[in-house]
């Protein structure tokens, strides 16, 4: 018996024939996009590179990711007439769905409306104000300094609901209140001074680990106490309404 002549079971990739390739190779650039995009973010935060870069590397991926959807589904539906392996099926589906999402995510992030803005404070006429944080900000692009009624305008129109936070305790005890909220949050606190109802924090987006500064002033307010804060972003001009949810989040610890 000749050897040579004994069967073999093709392999996956033997079968795949004519437009079947289109939709691997559609498939294959949308975990390509996919992994560029994580990549991207996680290399921002760890410092590798600049956060422009990283953008450009996020928009670019989104391209590749519709294209590789569309070419994955389209290779998908030729093949279907040539009754391919069902994994070429699969993986076609799986292309469509995957460079949709890395086109649409990013896009549906980008595309939320948001105040061009950075900066927000419970008090736009007198901003709590950066001390310890200010060394750490030297060189960031986004100033320190606030940008006046023409931001404050803004807020008020994109953020009515934000607002000081009025609390029926002497300050002493809203400062506690002031501090353990922002803890709860997982902020880092880079000062606290009780003589002067002083916390400052930093806290990082979860995806590019940009670092935001958050600064918190407690004053006695006739038999109570008034809480302002306010959180700035380092980098870009708007924030894509990051900063407004945090604030947010920290009056609603706080309570009212």
């Amino acid at each position: 018996m000749d050897e040579s002549a004994v069967y073999t079971e093709p392999t996956f990739v033997s079968r795949v024939r004519g437009p079947a390739w289109i939709a691997l190779v559609g498939f294959a650039l949308a975990a390509l996009a996919a992994v560029s995009i994580l990549v991207g973010g996680w290399g921002n935060r760890a410092g590798w590179w600049d956060y422009r870069f990283a953008f450009t590397v996020l928009r670019w991926a989104a391209w590749i990711g519709l294209g590789a959807g569309l070419l994955a589904g389209i290779g998908g539906t030729l093949a279907i007439a040539g009754a391919p392996p069902r994994r070429v099926s699969a993986l076609a589906l799986a292309g469509v769905v995957l460079g949709a999402l890395v086109f649409g995510i990013p896009w549906a992030y980008t595309a939320r409306r948001s105040a061009p803005i950075n900066d927000i404070t419970t008090d736009t006429a007198n901003p709590p104000r950066y001390v310890d944080i200010a060394p750490l900000r030297a060189g960031a692009p986004a100033k320190m300094d606030y940008g006046g009624e023409e931001t404050a305008a803004i807020q008020r129109k994109a953020y009515p609901d934000i607002a000081p936070a009025t609390l029926g305790v002497p300050r002493d005890q809203a400062f506690e209140r002031a501090l353990a909220a922002a803890r709860s949050l997982g902020w880092t606190i880079v000062a606290s001074v009780p003589a002067e109802g002083r916390i400052e924090a930093t806290d990082s987006t979860l995806f590019m680990g940009f670092t935001d500064d958050i600064v918190i002033r407690v004053q006695a307010e006739g038999t109570g106490s008034r809480v302002d804060v306010r959180s700035h972003s380092r980098v870009g001009r708007g924030d894509f309404g990051t900063n407004a949810k945090r604030v947010r989040a920290f009056l609603a610890k706080l309570g009212r």
